[in-house]
């Protein structure tokens, strides 16, 4: 008797092995390397990183709102004999606590801020979520400093409205950093520095798509492969035909005193 003919085996398309690739890699933590060679974002010249760093090395409290997985903070050479560090989603929690924690720093599992009144020295945040203005103030001693990098209007968009279709007005201009200094303002912040860059972002292949938007999740609220299968694909084809995929990733830098 004959033996059986294995099947042969299955042969996956560029397309199934880069979106299937992108799908599966872990996205906990705040670490893009994964995009390494895959896409690349200009950095905008002020250098938040740098200018943190010094401004740690100069107080004796500070707190840092939405920390991530700690990798910014950790990259600051000094910090001060009181550095709090806040954070609510659980996988990086994990990994904050166990890079910041062996530097002397309190990782607090919270979206709030569960601290007294005037204990900060400086209150910080890379690209917060929100800004709770009021309660920033509140927990800032007088002359107290908040000092933040944040996403700025319509970042991404190009990518976002690919997906979503245009997007009002109002949804374009709603991280305008003019909407930043007003609410600081009013929660009697005076700002004393504010800086925008655009900034050139390209998208090599489509699997660096998928793990974007699985990542940054407020882009395209909800995403999931199954779901945009159809709008991926279309994509894929348009970067294998025309080149990597050109956005532009908005930026505003600001620095704000709380009045004494």
């Amino acid at each position: 008797m004959a033996k059986p003919v294995p099947p042969p085996p299955v042969r996956h398309s560029r397309f199934e092995t880069l979106v299937a690739e992108a799908d599966a890699a872990p996205i906990d933590g705040w670490d893009f390397s994964w995009l390494d060679g895959r896409a690349t974002e200009a950095r905008p010249s002020w250098g938040y990183q740098r200018l943190l760093g010094e401004r740690l090395a100069r107080v004796d409290s500070a707190l840092d709102l939405e920390t991530g997985g700690g990798e910014v903070l950790d990259g600051c050479p000094t910090l001060p004999p009181l550095m709090v560090a806040t954070e609510s989603w659980p996988p990086n929690i994990l990994r904050a606590s166990a890079r910041l924690r062996p530097r002397g720093v309190a990782v607090v599992s919270t979206s709030d801020l569960p601290f007294a009144d005037d204990v900060f020295d400086l209150v910080s945040s890379r690209h917060p979520v929100t800004t709770p203005w009021p309660e920033i103030a509140r927990v800032l001693r007088p002359g107290g400093t908040f000092f933040s990098q944040q996403v700025g209007p319509a970042s991404v968009f190009e990518l976002v409205e690919f997906f979503l279709g245009p997007q009002p007005l109002s949804t374009r201009e709603s991280r305008s950093p003019s909407h930043a200094v007003a609410a600081a303002s009013a929660a009697a912040l005076e700002v004393v520095d504010l800086r925008s860059e655009s900034l050139r972002t390209e998208f090599f292949d489509i699997g660096a798509v998928v793990y974007f938007l699985r990542k940054v999740i407020w882009m395209v609220p909800g995403f999931t492969v199954e779901q945009y299968l159809p709008k991926l694909r279309e994509l894929h084809e348009l970067i294998e035909r025309d080149g990597p995929f050109v956005a532009y990733t908005t930026r505003f830098l600001i620095e704000a005193h709380l009045i004494e």
